[in-house]
């Protein structure tokens, strides 16, 4: 292998590490929610800020992460971003009451939401379109897609034995050798657009419609989506989308340029993101509530189990990433969701007093399959045939839909069997067996969504191309 190849797998690495802590502090709080609650003395309703404020902030701001990587720099940007996160994450384990920690979180969400789309449009430069692209971004979909699960896993370990702060402090170092390491081997890049200007107006209008659908319909489950206040706040991110719409088709140097969305491939791999963002988040979500709220499992044993799905993710990615370059991403992606729909419907079926085996362990290696089959592919073909000066903002684009299709799939999950389970409950049902109810009930609407998905993929998919390492294209075949 050259040096110049050695420094690109290199380069992968380093914003592979900044990539995989930003996914990984989206799940790591979950297992430790409880310990905060109860160290900080903050009440239910308050705690679950620490989890919606990093959503609001990550899927709000990683629009204009991206186009401010292509426009100002992409390595400046990253270490702009890496620098905030780091920070922010240093605050939160030092935080001692939950305002501060609240904020902090705010905050390293901003840094998250600037370091996802940097990093992926650093390495959508650094290889070029074809089969070496599609491995780079093969290992890029085993990071995002093992990140939940190792989030619960490292988020149940720290908690036990070191205590919550440490799911915070354990960025710091990681921060700080990344940091070094990209001054150091990661060059500069950006966009050639002729100017360093983007649409501040867009920018703000279309941030804060994206902030406040996170916001939205991550309280929805506690407020009702029928209460005026859910309404309401839907109804001004709607007025905010059409706003920021009309001034990007009259702006010379729009955020987000509606000729993006005439390339086949990104527009259907955002729809399938968004609704595999949708699946994945809330089957990690459901499942923990599971196994700590009816198995009562502690937060280590709930992170040792998911350990199966981090684990075997790794191994499928590599699998899924050649698969695609071989046959394209669409009838990958459409196994890849189906393959999650069984692993659900595998869900659907846990009992009251269920074991990891049979009742878990089946269901977790088939969704690692499912999701590296469906998260892989979906990556490569979002980033297809973009052009170089685009690279930030598509990657800005399918981090957004993802982040947010998963907050809106925690949200309908959290509604579903909240309700179902209140009804039983009425009605003289135990808690565990109202509980387990309504997670079956909630996994089979995640059911419905994985189908949705793999019926996209198959309809705006078809066709799609990628590039092999001799430029030839290789063209999905028509099922």
């Amino acid at each position: 292998m050259s040096p110049a190849a050695d420094r690109r797998w290199l380069t992968l690495a380093i914003v592979g590490a900044a990539f995989f802590m930003t996914v990984l502090d989206v799940a790591i709080v979950n297992v430790a929610i409880p310990s905060i609650q109860r160290d900080l003395n903050v009440a239910e309703t308050t705690v679950q800020w620490v989890l919606t404020a990093y959503a609001i902030t990550f899927g709000g701001f990683l629009l204009l992460g991206g186009r401010m990587a292509d426009l100002l720099g992409r390595r400046r940007i990253f270490i702009v971003g890496l620098v905030i996160f780091t920070i922010a994450s240093l605050v939160c384990g030092l935080a001692n009451s939950a305002g501060v920690l609240i904020a902090a979180r705010a905050v390293q969400g901003l840094g998250a939401a600037i370091i996802s789309p940097a990093a992926l449009s650093i390495v959508t430069t650094t290889f070029e379109e074809g089969a070496e692209r599609n491995k780079a971004l093969g290992i890029w979909g085993a990071l995002g897609g093992s990140g939940a699960a190792a989030g619960v896993l490292f988020g149940g370990i720290l908690t036990k034995y070191l205590g919550w702060e440490w799911i915070f402090f354990v960025n710091v170092p990681v921060g700080v050798i990344v940091l070094l390491l990209t001054l150091r081997f990661v060059p500069e890049s950006r966009a050639d657009l002729g100017h360093r200007e983007f649409d501040a107006a867009g920018a703000i209008t279309i941030t804060g419609s994206i902030a406040l659908v996170v916001y939205a319909v991550s309280k929805a489950p506690d407020v009702g989506w029928g209460s005026a206040r859910t309404i309401l706040l839907l109804i001004a991110a709607g007025v905010l989308a059409l706003v920021s719409i009309g001034i990007e088709m009259r702006s010379k140097a729009p955020l987000v340029p509606l000729s993006i969305f005439k390339n086949r491939s990104l527009l259907g791999a955002n729809v399938v993101g968004f609704l595999l963002g949708a699946v994945i988040f809330a089957d990690f979500f459901v499942l923990t509530l599971y196994v700590q709220e009816v198995l009562g499992w502690s937060a280590l044993q709930t992170g040792v189990t998911f350990l199966a799905t981090a684990g075997t993710v790794v191994i499928w990615a590599g699998v899924a990433q050649a698969l695609t370059t071989r046959f394209g991403p669409m009838p990958v992606i459409v196994v890849g969701l189906i393959v999650l729909a069984v692993s659900m419907w595998w869900y659907t079926r846990i009992p009251v007093d269920g074991h990891f085996w049979p009742d878990l362990l089946p269901a977790y290696l088939t969704f690692a399959l499912g999701l590296a089959f469906s998260f892989v592919p979906v990556t490569i073909a979002a980033l297809a045939q973009v052009a170089p000066q685009e690279a930030g903002l598509a990657s800005g684009l399918i981090n957004t839909n993802q982040q947010v299709g998963g907050a809106i799939g925690v949200a309908v999950a959290s509604t579903v069997f909240i309700s179902h389970s209140k009804d039983l409950l009425k009605t003289g049902h135990s808690v565990p067996e109202a509980l387990t109810s309504g997670y079956q009930w909630a996994f089979w609407v995640l059911i419905a969504l994985a189908l949705a998905g793999a019926l996209v993929g198959f309809v705006l998919l078809r066709g799609t191309k990628v590039e092999v390492a001799e430029g030839e294209p290789v063209q999905a075949p028509a099922l």
